[in-house]
């Protein structure tokens, strides 16, 4: 993602990308769409971390909490989604179209295929120009669908890609980047997310989808980012299904130890009812780290959505990593490793976004 200007009078119209696709247009549940989904079977740093020059001071330890009850089904667990963060690090980094990228995909279709979460998981594959090579490259974006049946549709969406190198880093910009808040903590939130939605009784269905090639990027501004989500939002627009998304959420950054996230201003530009209402919901259960006032503009995986799709989307996402005191210097660097997240910040985002979707599903028909 990157930051746009704080004016609401932008327009940030993601570039034209041309990709070939692969497949032919398949069934999407009992109607065709043309996006062609294919269906297949802790630790704490021991001396304050030194950044840029800038020595952070640890923070005050205390136990995570939980967030969850007895009934492993009916709270978020934030402890059970750091397990999942940990898992997709020891994979490594996880590039698009690399062997970490590979691992990773299994894990998650393991982890959605298994009988406790009940979704059906489908894979779109697409053609992307490789930064490294210049040769086209496969790449993939990741569905899991529960209740098909519902035509009215919430899309709960995150990327699994991370950056080819720690490119912000000042001492090492080719060094090995792990990705863990950018890039891992959704996949974990959502893992764990899937949990609880097939028990979510009510109007509508809802589709979790893992975003490639968000930021396939070795030099900028020549290689272009938000792939897989411009090639789905193409799609769903040429598709035109009977069922439709009324709205969607992107989660990325989002288990930062010190979270706070404001409300993000192409958000509120494209979506500012969804985006208010999931503050509301915040505020109602006590999730102090939503701030209600107003962030600069991100270019993130909304923006297709928001401006191809036509989805009113909202992104949250905590774009001061490690804290608004120090900024963003932890973005793009080697200290995106797990020992910087935390299983507290991902059970507070994942209940607030469980939350809402408890109570959209019990909207009026």
């Amino acid at each position: 993602m990157r930051v746009g200007e704080s004016n609401h009078s932008i327009t940030a119209v993601s570039p034209k990308i041309c990709l070939v696709v692969l497949f032919a247009c398949l069934g999407f549940g009992e109607e065709s769409f043309a996006v062609g989904f294919l269906r297949q079977g802790t630790q704490r740093l021991e001396r304050d971390p030194v950044i840029n020059g800038i020595r952070l001071p640890q923070q005050e330890s205390k136990p995570p909490i939980r967030l969850v009850s007895k009934d492993q089904r009916s709270q978020f667990d934030g402890e059970r989604s750091f397990s999942y963060l940990a898992d997709i690090c020891k994979i490594g980094p996880r590039p698009s179209a690399s062997q970490g990228m590979e691992k990773q995909k299994k894990y998650i279709q393991d982890h959605f295929e298994s009988q406790s979460i009940g979704g059906v998981f489908r894979q779109q594959e697409f053609i992307a120009k490789s930064p490294y090579s210049g040769k086209n490259v496969k790449l993939h974006n990741l569905l899991i669908r529960w209740h098909p049946e519902r035509q009215r549709r919430i899309l709960i969406c995150c990327h699994h890609d991370t950056r080819p190198f720690a490119d912000a880093d000042k001492r090492n910009p080719r060094a090995k980047f792990i990705g863990a808040n950018d890039g891992g903590s959704g996949v974990a939130l959502l893992c764990e997310l899937g949990q609880h939605i097939e028990s979510l009784d009510g109007v509508y269905g809802v589709d979790f989808l893992f975003f490639d090639g968000e930021e396939f990027v070795i030099q900028r501004p020549r290689d272009r980012m938000f792939l897989g989500s411009t090639f789905f939002a193409q799609q769903y627009l040429k598709g035109i299904p009977k069922w439709r998304y009324e709205c969607a959420v992107l989660v990325d950054m989002v288990a930062d130890k010190d979270l706070q996230i404001p409300l993000e201003g192409n958000s509120l530009h494209f979506a500012r009812g969804l985006t208010e209402e999931i503050w509301d919901v915040a505020r109602e259960i006590g999730v102090k780290e939503f701030v209600p006032k107003e962030f600069k503009f991100i270019r993130d995986d909304h923006l297709p959505l928001n401006e191809i799709a036509k989805i009113p989307t909202c992104d949250i996402i905590d774009f001061n990593f490690p804290n608004p005191t120090v900024g963003n210097i932890y973005w793009h660097t080697r200290e995106d490793k797990l020992e910087n997240c935390s299983a507290e910040s991902l059970g507070k985002v994942g209940s607030v976004v469980l939350a809402w979707l408890r109570k959209k599903q019990q909207a009026k028909e």
